[in-house]
């Protein structure tokens, strides 16, 4: 009987040990939720995880949201600043080094806090503890970047939000808006830089055994305004290496590069060169890219033989159409988007219509 009464009251010890463990392991939705935002600048991940507070008809700014550093009445700190949400600190991760109202700030994650002002001013706050509640354990020791903003007004706002609500190609404005503020901070990347680098490296690993890298690599620097690497990159798609060989794409990329380069009469044989390795519709791009370079007898060169060596193609005739009108031939053009508009599917129909109409009264199509 005293062994069953020991094992029994072993098995209530087990059962109110998990119960136990159970209950602490508990998951429950926090009064103010998680929520995470993001923005990619070039190839570069911002994202923001916060707690979302409610208004609930609560006077925010300068009472729940007191101004300033403040004794908190809990943890270590005696100056905190805003913890910038709810609950746990709100935190900031940058997948590379950016710039925030100017100022360099590393890769990583931080946790963000803000310091209100009074005169509609803000201090933003990127510590390198991130993983404390709120701000009760701030230790200014641990900052890694403060600046300087300025508040917004705006409509009400009654759960606190993060979002980006602007962006250009190198850079994003991050902000919170909450109640009728809005606390916006810039975020600046280096975006060329970035690519490049990735680029370069990934040129010497298996992504460079293939020629596609290379030319995309090419177009890069080329779009980016570094011709001379551009330049170097192509040529080792056309020749020097194992995969290497005269392509459209390389070809005609070249000579776009050498165009820019001031080098039309080590262009143009280029051009003339891949126009015959490419199909109508590439043909019809190379052509139409001479026109906009100022190159218009090449380009009618190029998409007469266009036209010729595709049967006449709706999109050869086109594109001839539009060289004969750089030309100011509008006879010819006209002639030649009729032809177009025969062969052309219904749905690009109403384009040529258009320029047609153009053409008519002696107006550049292009």
């Amino acid at each position: 009987m005293k062994k069953f009464n020991l094992f029994t009251t072993c098995i209530a010890a087990a059962m109110l040990l998990f119960a136990t463990q159970s209950s602490a392991q508990l998951q429950t939705p926090e009064a103010s939720q998680r929520a995470t935002v993001s923005q990619r600048v070039g190839i570069t991940d911002i994202t923001i995880d916060y707690g979302r507070p409610s208004v609930k008809e609560r006077e925010i700014w300068g009472k729940l949201v007191p101004y300033g550093f403040n004794d908190l009445g809990f943890g270590t700190s005696k100056s905190a600043p805003w913890r910038a949400g709810a609950n746990m600190n709100t935190i900031i991760e940058f997948s590379h080094d950016v710039k925030v109202e100017g100022k360099d700030l590393k890769a990583g994650e931080y946790g963000l806090h803000i310091a209100l002002k009074e005169d509609g001013n803000a201090t933003i706050i990127f510590s390198a503890n991130t993983s404390s509640w709120g701000s009760y354990f701030y230790d200014e020791k641990e900052d890694v970047l403060r600046v300087d903003v300025k508040t917004k007004e705006t409509g009400h706002t009654e759960t606190l939000t993060y979002l980006f609500p602007s962006f250009e190609a190198n850079s994003t404005v991050a902000a919170l808006r909450w109640e009728k503020k809005e606390i916006p901070f810039k975020i600046e990347v280096d975006v060329k830089n970035l690519v490049m680098k990735g680029i370069k490296n990934d040129l010497r690993n298996t992504k460079g055994f293939t020629q596609a890298t290379w030319d995309n690599a090419a177009g890069y620097a080329f779009n980016a305004g570094d011709l001379d690497q551009a330049l170097e990159w192509v040529n080792t798609s056309i020749s020097g290496s194992f995969f290497s060989k005269e392509t459209f794409a390389n070809l005609s990329l070249k000579s776009q590069i050498l165009m820019k380069q001031g080098k039309t009469d080590k262009a143009l044989p280029l051009v003339d060169k891949a126009a015959k390795l490419g199909s109508a519709s590439q043909v019809f791009q190379l052509g139409t890219g001479l026109i906009g370079q100022g190159q218009k007898e090449k380009a009618l060169a190029i998409l007469k033989n266009n036209v010729k060596n595709n049967n006449g193609a709706w999109p050869s005739n086109f594109g001839l159409a539009r060289a004969y009108s750089a030309n100011g031939d509008y006879k010819n053009a006209i002639k030649s988007i009729n032809v177009a508009m025969t062969k052309a599917p219904e749905r690009f129909k109403p384009r040529l219509s258009g320029a047609l109409e153009k053409l008519k009264k002696g107006e550049d199509i292009n």
